[in-house]
């Protein structure tokens, strides 16, 4: 059995922060996303300052701290300098995020003396660029980043008894190795009183399959020390493997971030002719001179061509930058211009397996449900395409239909139409709640059809309207006017005018119609 150990540097996104505006260690720092705390420097927390706190509140606990917006950009440049530090010590590490790094400890630990030895040689050697770090070291990955967070020495083993008394929420506590569905897992285990990882261990495997969801699955397989995956590369279909050669060589952040753009492009296309998706990445660049610098990443899900894109962006923009405090020791900045990239998708899971939930248990509108949302669908879009998957943005126009542009999903919002434009001839308001393009037919009380005529104006007073029920053949229902407004005519084609109206059946139910080249149709329903 091999022995994994993770290196894991407190407050990260606070102590990128600090490092970017170079400030003293004992400035309180705090790092807010949505308007609440997300990170605190140790001196912040020491004041009263907690995550998940509103900004006002926690600037009234202590008004001297610094506050910044949350960056991953500016994580991920200044973590560059510590992965390379580490990177001195041994020779396979491997990024989880940010702030942590997990290593296999087997062979690293034999050559620096043992596990103890080699624990302290990594907090040394991370020492000489500024930052503190914190060692653990275990049987398995999830336990080993656990011990990290208290820098604990798991002895071979001993995992599962370890694991046994801590609060249920620490299968949750670390976010690369979480998925956005266990909060509600951890709190549905709290609600049954399982309070601690034993309780939920203790449970069998067969009662978590068949009454929890997928995620308890591996949750309870974390809960029970069961061997996961070990922190080194492994074989990858030559297939899958993108090789690209820089013409000019790179030796600009812009540049970089184009390449990385590209290449996640390319890397995502091969995967979807699988189709697979990447969990385990490794980027690679070579200098003009033979100068290498590897990175690997991991994701709990599936990488998307934007989250792709961004590690590359992030791993080149540190070695290019040499960010980070105690240059002279970790500095990475490359002897040359960057000639080649390569990245190596080394592990990867069938496509065919990966279910994606819009929704959970929580309540409609809450921001986590939000974000799971968002996350699944671009993790469809990582294996459809980009423009497979839209979102409408709020446009100009005079009717509903108009005032909608649909964008792919990460591209910028910009609409087609200025929404804040008069808009003479638009619908009142309220507009409608549900879109469609069902065709109908309107007509006078004798039967004969309503048009619009060149004026403006109907044709003839309307009575009555014809259309199809969903689920129908083609035989149409009739259902006789309560109420109408308008029209109002919305411009000329070439088929004639165009305009539109308000009506309101027999059964209470609210249409827009639109009229073009003498046809109508439902270009909305109320509610």
């Amino acid at each position: 059995m091999g022995r994994v150990m993770a290196v894991w540097c407190p407050d990260w996104p606070a102590m990128a922060a600090a490092a970017d505006e170079d400030l003293p260690p004992a400035q309180p720092v705090a790092v807010l996303s949505a308007n609440r705390v997300t990170a605190t420097s140790a001196t912040a927390r020491a004041a009263g300052v907690r995550r998940g706190m509103r900004k006002r509140q926690a600037q009234a606990v202590c008004p001297e701290m610094r506050v910044f917006t949350a960056d991953v950009d500016r994580d991920a440049r200044f973590f560059e300098p510590v992965v390379a530090a580490v990177a001195e010590v041994v020779a396979v590490v491997e990024v989880l995020r940010p702030g942590l790094v997990v290593m296999p400890a087997d062979g690293a630990a034999r050559h620096h003396g043992g596990e103890e030895s080699l624990a302290e040689q990594l907090v040394d050697q991370i020492s000489v660029c500024g930052v503190e770090s914190q060692v653990g070291v275990a049987d398995e990955l999830f336990t080993a980043v656990i011990a990290a967070r208290r820098g604990h020495h798991v002895e071979s083993g001993g995992s599962r008894a370890y694991l046994a008394d801590l609060r249920v929420a620490e299968l949750n506590v670390e976010p690369s190795l979480s998925v956005p569905e266990r909060a509600e897992l951890v709190d549905l285990l709290r609600r049954l009183g399982l309070v601690t990882i034993g309780d939920f261990a203790a449970m069998s495997a067969r009662d978590v399959a068949t009454r929890f969801s997928a995620d308890a699955t591996v949750a309870h397989r974390l809960a029970n020390a069961l061997t996961d995956r070990r922190p080194s590369g492994s074989a990858v279909a030559p297939e899958l493997v993108i090789e690209y050669a820089c013409e000019p060589p790179i030796d600009r952040i812009d540049a970089a971030a184009f390449a990385g753009r590209r290449l996640a492009d390319m890397l995502h296309r091969r995967l979807a002719d699988v189709p697979a998706a990447c969990t385990k990445l490794k980027v690679e660049a070579v200098t003009e001179r033979g100068q290498r610098h590897s990175r690997i990443w991991r994701s709990a899900q599936p990488l998307t061509p934007d989250a792709t894109a961004d590690r590359i962006r992030w791993q080149l923009e540190g070695w290019l930058t040499g960010a980070g405090r105690g240059r002279s020791r970790g500095d990475t900045r490359p002897d040359s211009p960057i000639a080649m990239l390569r990245l190596e998708p080394v592990e990867t899971v069938d496509a065919g397996e990966l279910r994606y939930a819009l929704t959970g248990a929580g309540l409609p509108g809450e921001s986590e449900v939000s974000e799971r949302a968002r996350r699944s669908l671009e993790r469809v879009q990582g294996l459809l395409g980009g423009d497979a998957v839209q979102v409408p943005v709020r446009s100009g126009g005079r009717g509903p239909s108009e005032q909608i542009t649909m964008i792919p999903l990460g591209d910028e919002k910009i609409p087609e139409r200025d929404p804040r434009a008069p808009w003479p001839g638009r619908v009142p308001q309220p507009a409608p709640a549900v879109m469609s393009r069902a065709p109908v037919s309107l007509t006078d009380a004798a039967g004969q059809p309503v048009t619009v005529t060149g004026r403006g104006a109907f044709s003839d007073e309307p009575a009555v309207v014809r259309m199809a029920r969903p689920g129908r053949d083609a035989t149409r229902d009739t259902w006789a006017l309560s109420w109408w407004a308008g029209p109002w005519p919305a411009g000329m084609d070439d088929t004639g005018i165009v305009a539109r109206a308000q009506v309101l059946l027999e059964d209470s139910r609210a249409l827009l119609l639109y009229y073009r080249a003498g046809e109508w149709m439902v270009e909305g329903v109320y509610e």
